[in-house]
């Protein structure tokens, strides 16, 4: 694969990821209407590609990303790796009104649901373990659903996240919102952003994570090429990220 020249620093002219700059002799992988790789590609990126984490520190490595999600990442130590592939999969289903759909176990076990949320259920924590308790009154909208994700950030993890997901046996098959992930304390999870593909059928992707402690979600550069953030599948490889390594039969999808 050829690598794109344009430098890092021109990020900003990047206005959603769908618009990150292809390399050579490659064209977009077409994404289904309403889909969450097609939703994906329409998150918009913020005008400057520097990550700061959650206090409004500048994260000490400044040299994993090639861009940067304009997501808000919070006030609170909360929204790691794991947390970001929650957040943008939620984010797509609240965007398209699955409601029901949007529910995480937490790593005790404990599914933690947004309907039931609405309802004015919550998750305190009891002896150890998340109880589910009737205790709020009924709400909706935003402020009540990043209040269920505060939630979810706290008791979810990649252990929790990686068995809600399936493998996916064939990693050439590769597509927009799959999830490389290991989970585990240690544990680390990318998610694939946007997927394109050549004549000869060859696929390229990018991915995103965030990481510890919680830091803008931001789109990786391949430290493997110079200035992309495009990847490819090589079976005999295995997958360096620029601040963790996973092996292909980490690649996992929502189900």
């Amino acid at each position: 694969m050829k690598a794109h020249s344009t430098p890092v620093s021109m990020a900003v002219h990047y206005r959603t990821v769908g618009q990150l700059p292809l390399p050579d002799g490659y064209r977009r992988v077409s994404a289904a209407p309403g889909s969450f790789g097609a939703w994906l590609r329409t998150i918009p990126l913020k005008a400057s590609n520097t990550v700061y984490l959650y206090n409004g520190e500048r994260k000490p490595n400044q040299t994993a990303q090639f861009a940067v999600l304009d997501i808000s990442v919070g006030r609170k130590d909360l929204q790691q790796c794991a947390d970001a592939v929650i957040r943008l999969y939620a984010e797509y289903l609240y965007a398209s009104h699955q409601y029901s759909k949007i529910a995480f176990h937490a790593t005790d076990g404990t599914l933690m649901d947004y309907s039931s949320w609405m309802k004015g259920y919550r998750f305190p924590l009891r002896h150890g373990k998340l109880q589910k308790q009737l205790t709020n009154k009924p709400c909706q909208g935003e402020t009540c659903f990043h209040d269920y994700l505060q939630t979810v950030f706290s008791y979810a993890g990649t252990l929790s996240l990686s068995k809600e997901l399936k493998t996916v046996s064939d990693p050439a098959a590769i597509t927009a919102g799959d999830v490389f992930i290991r989970g585990g304390s240690p544990g680390h999870a990318v998610i694939v952003m946007d997927v394109a593909v050549n004549a000869a059928g060859q696929k390229t992707f990018t991915l995103a994570q965030s990481y510890m402690p919680a830091q803008d979600i931001h789109i990786l550069k391949n430290t493997a090429g110079t200035n992309t953030p495009w990847y490819q599948y090589n079976r005999e490889k295995l997958l360096n990220t620029p601040e963790w390594i996973f092996e292909w039969n980490q690649l996992m999808r929502f189900r």
